[in-house]
């Protein structure tokens, strides 16, 4: 197959304007720091609309869009049966804050697709939905303690934010006592008095901490699959071995799904994993592309969020919103068609021997690692990269940073933030691979 020609796209001078403008009202002129000069180092791209795969910004490039908004556009931008749902249900008030028969059919779709689900709390972000797990484990079982990996990531919320930033390898302690590190002022020290750190994918670490915590712990949480650190894969077994460990000294697990639910399978990683946690909670490709979070789990323990004198308390005006519920309900129905996963699988992987064959032919040490719809590019002279430690020590992100600007440079839309990922949704298709594999290889030329 010939190669084809991607769009030059250095041209941003109204992106520029845009981002001085920004910085009048807006701290960093961004609403996150992922979104700023922090990341993009000559100011980020002003993206102005989106129609399938691809987008476009403030100067009218063109670009095929693999960051898909942190994974959130599972069915690209602007699906046309998505468009169509949120117009007739925006005709017909978009918002209550009652109940409506929106939220019920969204609750009878994804308990159709996740099988741990017998019931399901929706929430507005994944944060929210870490957060009122965590509040759920500690209910049921009376104990106060979490145990959190380093690296991980399950929102903003105060007790989850140690160790989820990179940092020198120097500064991260030994592995059976790691160096705590807070991702954020403002946060009282004695918060993260009840929480436990430990490494990640060491089944002989697990173990140790377990044995020494285990009958403390309220909850361990886990991504399945690390997403805060690009794309690590469990170790064969790791997540089986973490079920039965969690099981034996009574903690829960809590599966975070929020980036790797309704992407994998149907039913996210603890379906193509075959694990099924205590509570799980998702957000990101559940709402396409629009702001929700989901707690899901037994009857048992969601109910405890029933009204009574000791009661779960979780309120939230824009909890169940009427027209994200019934764009929650088409995504999940498109989701569940004949051929959506092998699709997005298939992408991915063409994608990501693409790539390989790239580095490859220009003799440069990267790996791509990953599979289907989500991988990552570490530039490493390792055949893998395995944990939170492996990243900080092992992996050149600043040129990965200079990489993907060249790729923004030859028309393909990515985060130069090395601790996220490239997503396929279902809109990419056979000549966006090709695109990307194309621009990749300019892009590599002469890199070092």
């Amino acid at each position: 197959m010939p190669m084809m020609e991607t769009s030059q796209t250095q041209n941003r001078s109204r992106s520029q304007q845009w981002f001085e403008r920004a910085q009048q009202s807006l701290v960093e002129g961004v609403n996150s720091p992922s979104r700023g000069a922090t990341v993009y180092t000559a100011g980020p791209i002003m993206l102005e609309r989106g129609q399938g795969s691809h987008v476009w910004d403030a100067d009218g490039n063109e670009y095929v869009d693999f960051m898909m908004s942190f994974g959130a556009l599972i069915q690209g931008h602007a699906h046309p049966a998505l468009v169509k749902t949120v117009s007739n249900a925006m005709a017909e008030g978009s918002h209550f804050a009652a109940a409506t028969s929106a939220e019920v059919e969204a609750a009878e779709r994804f308990r159709r697709m996740v099988p741990s689900a017998e019931v399901v709390r929706f929430t507005n972000t994944g944060s929210e939905a870490t957060m009122l797990a965590l509040r759920l484990a500690r209910a049921h079982t009376g104990r106060r303690k979490f145990l959190k990996f380093e690296g991980h990531y399950h929102g903003w919320y105060d007790p989850y934010l140690l160790n989820a930033h990179s940092h020198p390898p120097e500064q991260l302690g030994p592995v059976e006592n790691p160096a705590r590190i807070p991702d954020s002022d403002g946060i009282p020290p004695s918060t993260f008095d009840d929480v436990v750190l430990a490494p990640w994918n060491d089944v002989a670490a697990l173990e140790h901490v377990l044995r020494q915590h285990g009958r403390e712990l309220s909850a361990v949480i886990t991504e399945p699959i690390m997403a805060n650190m690009g794309c690590i894969l469990p170790r064969d077994g790791y997540l089986q071995r973490l079920r039965e460990l969690t099981r034996d000294c009574g903690a829960m697990l809590i599966l975070d799904e929020v980036v790797t639910g309704f992407r994998y399978a149907p039913g996210g990683c603890q379906e193509y994993y075959g694990v099924q946690a205590d509570l799980s909670t998702f957000g990101k490709a559940l709402g396409a592309g629009f702001p929700v979070g989901a707690v899901a789990g037994p009857r048992s323990i969601l109910e405890r969020m029933r009204w009574s004198e000791n009661m779960v308390l979780h309120y939230g005006t824009f909890n169940g919103h009427r027209l994200t519920m019934k764009v929650v309900a088409a995504n999940l129905d498109l989701l569940d068609a004949d051929g959506t996963y092998h699709k997005l699988h298939s992408a991915g992987n063409a994608a990501i021997a693409g790539l390989r064959e790239v580095f490859r032919r220009h003799q440069i040490r990267a790996i791509v690692q990953g599979f289907g719809p989500m991988f990552q590019i570490y530039f490493t002279e390792r055949d893998a990269i395995h944990d939170y430690r492996d990243y900080c020590k092992y992996v050149d992100a600043k040129l990965y940073s200079r990489f993907v600007h060249r790729l923004l440079d030859r028309g393909i839309y990515m985060t130069p933030s090395n601790g996220l990922h490239w997503i396929i949704s279902t809109a990419h298709t056979d000549a966006d691979v090709q695109a990307l594999v194309e621009a990749a290889d300019r892009a590599c030329s002469g890199l070092s």
